[in-house]
């Protein structure tokens, strides 16, 4: 049965910029709505700019602009970084709309007929510099509860607790840095007790929430009567007058999620939809995602509003962690602060992050950990190595005759990788991406044991054996449009490569189940290319002039074995004197494999250079620069066996990364590669 789903992703605070950290739940997001996309259900992916608030008012001051002038250059920013990071926004508003307004004005007029709001004089903290009261996320000092530094006015990181700012030790202004003062300010708040009831029963039995959300509301806030919202600030304030309280402003955090219901109006006046068939139909399913640091203004205030202005509760608020760098938290004095635009000026591709994010994303509300070496190797071992070069080592072989008319006996293989289809939808419905990615490696493994096993470039060799080179790469370029189309979610730019290559679409569930036959196959084209660690390291510059961050490297159990990386750009041998002996333990040390040469093309920047992909069996291949170029042409090589060195330190050239070295020998411009005798299989090592 179709479902109708509208998602949203926490909305973007238009005073900085997306950074890495934002990207997590934007692409966790997006991926759970490509996949009801992909299964046939209706979608609507809605966001707007977060855009009031006492910190717009004051950089807009700062930088000599009105606050409208600068969230709309925000605005601008943020939907640039996300559509470069493929994030398929249905509609993209702001806060400080009409529509935002009017729906505010709608909830406030409820509050007031339910007599759910009081006024009351309050102490607040005040920056004396900057002449404002501070909101809580604009306080910063130390946790009155665990003694932890810099933890914000109403929450503390590091022990989880929730408390006042007014509870903060040595607290200081974000805006100013200066020591706010306790002022008197006369305050609106919302009477959230009477709703207890109400939001015990949501919290704890709709199913809505993860369990470990549903025991900290039950054990921090619903075991005592709910306390008053304070939902208004006095001007100066840059947000939307009260109607019926001049001078008083609704809170950032009032109107704030309001804006997903705004951003679905403008929607439907844009579609010709209705706003009630999305927020007051029961049929409708509404999942929020959000970061747990914003935690119970999403699972108490919000569903107390939504209540009340008698809309749709959500079914579902999907709660992740912060992502850290390297065990640590982002940090701008350290270099791991990176901005979405610094990824991409690193020249790394998006696809490369989205997947990074997946393979670590479970149903938890663990923080996720970024390691360079872990990205590279996930990249480079799954990306490249197990996905990619399914169609690299099959395709090329197919360009003139296409896939076979009807789908050869495969041992399994394709109704195998079929039958997974539930397994891997129910992964990704769970948000447990990791899982997904799990299952669909495992089926990238045992389609790139059929390669090997089936040696297509071999084949190539006996023109009497052209029908079975054409089934052979048939059953691979079936198995890779499997994996690309369960990939699709994270991965839609490949998916629509892989879609171009084979002349049809990645774009339903269900096209895993019937095998292609008969179709034309695209001149294959560079899909993927592979990652080097030293770019990736590049990001992680300070603020200040000091010597970037080393960050450290970390287990990789995805990735390939770490021994072979690197190579030389040079084999040819000159004539000179033999080395300094050595002895036979300097030669243990050296890691020559057989390895067998699947791809070659020349680098038509360099004099000498061949660019190898060389096989070392069970699906591991290299990437070889070697300087060969004036004594063998590319198609020579293919199919041929030679000897490597497989444990070099990693060489970064202007062409890209090598990774190994293939051992010729020769005198004054001969170059003769050695080959082992024949019965030598790829990996095995020499003695």
């Amino acid at each position: 049965m179709t479902r109708q789903l509208l998602v949203t992703s926490a909305l973007p605070y238009a005073n900085g910029p997306i950074h890495l950290g934002h990207l997590v739940e934007y692409i966790q997001t997006d991926v759970f709505a490509r996949f009801q996309r992909l299964r046939g259900h209706r979608v609507a992916y809605l966001c707007a700019d977060d855009t009031h608030g006492t910190a717009i008012m004051i950089r807009a001051q700062k930088e000599g602009r009105t606050p409208e002038q600068l969230i709309a250059d925000m605005a601008v920013q943020h939907q640039r970084d996300f559509a470069a990071f493929g994030v398929s926004f249905d509609h993209y508003g702001s806060t400080n709309s009409p529509a935002n307004y009017a729906i505010c004005s709608g909830i406030w007029s409820n509050l007031r007929a339910a007599n759910m709001v009081v006024e009351r004089s309050v102490e607040r903290l005040y920056d004396p510099v900057q002449q404002t009261f501070l909101a809580d996320r604009f306080v910063i000092g130390t946790c009155p509860r665990c003694g932890a530094a810099d933890q914000y006015g109403d929450s503390c990181e590091s022990c989880g607790s929730t408390y006042a700012a007014t509870e903060l030790k040595q607290p200081r202004s974000v805006h100013s840095g200066a020591t706010p003062e306790l002022r008197p300010s006369r305050q609106l708040f919302v009477r959230l007790e009477s709703l207890q009831p109400f939001l015990t029963e949501w919290t704890q039995r709709s199913g809505a929430l993860q369990q470990e959300v549903a025991n900290y509301l039950a054990g921090h806030f619903l075991d005592k009567p709910l306390q008053d919202w304070d939902v208004s600030r006095p001007a100066p304030y840059f947000g939307f007058e009260i109607p019926d309280a001049k001078g008083q402003f609704w809170y950032v955090w009032f109107d704030a999620p309001v804006g997903y219901i705004a951003s679905t109006a403008e929607w439907c006046q844009r579609t010709g939809q209705s706003l009630d068939s999305w927020w007051k139909n029961e049929r409708c399913e509404i999942v929020h995602f959000l970061g747990k640091d914003i935690t119970y203004f999403h699972t108490l205030f919000w569903p107390a509003l939504l209540h009340v202005g008698g809309y749709r509760l959500p079914s579902r608020v999907q709660i992740h962690g912060f992502l850290r760098v390297a065990g640590e938290k982002m940090s701008k004095s350290k270099g791991t602060f990176v901005t979405a635009a610094k990824y991409l000026e690193a020249g790394l591709d998006p696809e490369w992050l989205r997947y990074y994010y997946a393979s670590k994303l479970s149903s938890k509300i663990d923080d996720l950990d970024f390691q360079v070496d872990e990205f590279t190797g996930k990249v480079n071992s799954d990306l490249v190595g197990r996905v990619v070069n399914l169609a690299s080592r099959s395709a090329r072989f197919v360009e003139s005759c296409g896939l076979s008319a009807s789908y050869p006996d495969d041992g399994g293989l394709f109704a195998r990788a079929a039958a997974q289809r539930e397994a891997i939808a129910a992964a990704y419905e769970a948000c447990d991406y990791r899982d997904a990615m799990r299952l669909v490696m495992t089926l990238a493994d045992a389609a790139n044991e059929y390669v090997e096993q089936k040696a297509p470039w071999t084949i190539k060799k006996d023109p009497s054996r052209a029908r079975e080179l054409q089934d052979v790469c048939t059953v691979v370029l079936n198995l890779f449009h499997q994996i690309a189309i369960y990939l699709q979610p994270v991965l839609p730019k490949l998916a629509a490569k892989a879609g171009a290559l084979l002349g049809t679409g990645c774009d339903r569930w269900e096209l895993v189940t019937a095998p292609l036959v008969g179709t034309k196959v695209a001149k294959f084209e560079h899909m993927m290319q592979r990652i080097e660690r030293d770019k990736v390291q590049a990001m992680f510059v300070p603020e200040a002039s000091v010597p970037a961050p080393t960050i450290p490297a970390a287990p990789t159990p995805a990735a390939r074995p770490a021994a072979p990386a690197a190579a030389t750009g040079e084999t040819t041998l000159q004539k000179e004197p033999l080395a300094a002996e050595i002895t036979i333990e300097d030669f243990q040390k050296v890691d020559l494999r057989i390895a067998e040469v699947v791809a070659a093309e020349a680098v038509p920047e360099a004099k000498k250079l061949l660019r190898l992909t060389l096989s070392l069996g069970a699906g591991q291949t290299r990437n070889v620069f070697a300087g060969i170029k004036g004594a063998y042409e590319p198609e020579q090589l293919v199919g041929r066996l030679v000897v490597m060195v497989a444990n070099l330190a990693p060489r970064k050239m202007k062409f890209g990364l090598s990774e190994g070295m293939v051992i010729a020998a020769g005198t004054d411009g001969e170059v003769f590669l050695l080959s082992p005798d024949a019965g030598a299989r790829p990996g095995h090592r020499l003695h």
